[in-house]
Order: structure tokens, then sequence, then C-alpha cells
């Protein structure tokens, strides 16, 4: 596999939202997805805008069943023989993944290895078969990733705790989300404990992570990058100015990753 032109550790969003998941991640020698949501050709084009290719790619790690995180999971795999890490109850609960010959399975709760890389899973509430958040780490650093949670647990804030990057949901701002045009088992849904994050949910986890930050044994949260906005009960803007309130000036960097083109390449 050809190494990677970044520095040590680099993330970047593709794609977040309800059309679609997927999230680069790169050590100098290894390079993975997080989800795959979009479409096989889609995924490579947004790759190559970003300078990688999909031949670089050690592994695609799904997080949870639903199609904007697996949608090209599959023919990404299939064409380009890149293994699939995936728990067992995912896998079953997929519909669309086609065969798959490379499949890694984990469990949330068990550390494991993708060449340097060193991902741990953990159990998150959603309305999902398994889903998982993770933590991706490469020496002393660490990248949180967490989104499609309906509540942040003990357990969910444990593992997000001295990470340097955090991608980490802020879905909709509940004024937008009662008066907009979902039907009400949707709204409930979004709201519920196995939905989505509100802006105001993600700023309380955030100043409680700060607030355990305090004093750390490892390096500090330095990018914060908001993740899965709906498009009809969130605007970026809104998520932005609610959420910095949690950072406290703290000069952490804060991004909005979007649906439609890459976001910024994070280089720790």
């Amino acid at each position: 596999m050809p190494k990677t032109k970044n520095k040590p550790f680099s993330i970047c969003p593709l794609a977040s939202g309800s059309k679609g998941n997927s999230v680069f991640v790169s050590t100098p020698e290894t390079a993975v997805l997080v989800d795959a949501g979009l479409s096989g050709i889609e995924i490579e084009r947004r790759l190559t805008s970003v300078g990688q290719t999909p031949e670089q790619l050690s592994g695609i790690i799904i997080t949870h069943e639903h199609s904007d995180h697996v949608r090209g999971a599959g023919i990404l795999s299939r064409r380009f023989n890149i293994p699939v890490y995936i728990t067992p109850q995912t896998f079953a609960a997929c519909k669309n993944l086609g065969k798959i010959d490379l499949v890694n399975f984990f469990e949330c709760g068990n550390p494991f290895a993708i060449d340097e890389l060193q991902v741990a899973p953990f159990s998150i509430s959603h309305d999902a078969t398994d889903p998982a958040g993770l933590t991706l780490s490469f020496g002393e650093r660490k990248i949180g990733i967490a989104t499609d949670l309906g509540i942040a647990t003990g357990l969910v804030k444990e593992h997000l705790k001295h990470c340097q990057v955090l991608y980490i949901e802020s879905n909709h701002d509940p004024e937008m989300l009662v008066n907009g045009s979902y039907p009400w088992f949707l709204k409930q849904r979004v709201k519920s404990r196995t939905g989505h994050l509100s802006n105001m949910d993600t700023r309380e986890l955030l100043t409680e992570i700060l607030d355990q930050d305090l004093n750390p044994v490892k390096p500090v949260l330095e990018h914060v990058i908001l993740a899965h906005l709906s498009e009809e009960n969130n605007c970026p803007k809104k998520a932005a100015i609610e959420v910095a309130k949690g950072l406290n000036g703290s000069g952490i960097a804060l991004y909005v990753a979007g649906p439609d083109s890459p976001g910024e390449m994070i280089r720790l």
C-alpha cells in the first residue's frame, strides 16, 4: 500500500448528514474510512479531491447499518480489495452490502488494530442493531468519533476524554425541530434517547469533556468537528454559535462538516 502524503495523523470529513456519511483518517502508513454512506464513485471522487485514493485504504469501519453509513462500503471493498470492519450484529442487519470477501468482525468494548492505527469501539445509544462510536489512536494522539447517538452516556464521555480531535454529532436545533415539517412520530424519534443529539446536548457534552480534561495526563482537545447536522432542523451557523458556548473561549478550533463536499484536512 502506498504511503499517504499526510503528516503523522489526519482526519477529513468527506460527507456528513442524512444524505451520506464518511470520514477519512490516516497515519503515515495507514488510511481508513469510518463509514461509507455515499456511492462508491462519489467517495472515490471526494477522496481524489483531497489528494487521496481508494488504493491507500487499509479498511472501512462501519459504525451501524443505516444506509447513509454503508451505501458505498460493499462496492469499494470489492473494487479495491479493502477489508470491512464491522460488528457481527451490524453485518447481519445490513441488507445492501452485497458479497464481501474481506470481513473483519469486532465487538464494542474490545479494541483492535488496523496496521499502526489503534481502534477502540464503544457502544452508543441509537436506534440501530449494535451502533458504535470509535476512538482512533496513533501514538499519544487520539481522535474521537461519535455521531448518531440520542444521549451521551458515561461510557461515551469516558472514551471521548483526552482526544485531540472530536468528530461529534450536533444534529438539530430543538426549536427548529418542533416547528418544522417532520411528522410527530419522527420528531419524537429524533428527540429520543435513541435518536440524535441537539446543539445544546453537544454543547453540554463538550463542557463536561473540557472539565474532565483539566490538568490531563495526555494532551487536550484542539479541534471539534460538528457532524450529522439536519438540513431541515438545523443550520451550520446555529450549531456553531451554540456549541461554541461550551468551548468557553478556549481557542479550540471549531468546524462544521457538510453533506456536499469534503471538509478541511486536519493534521495533528
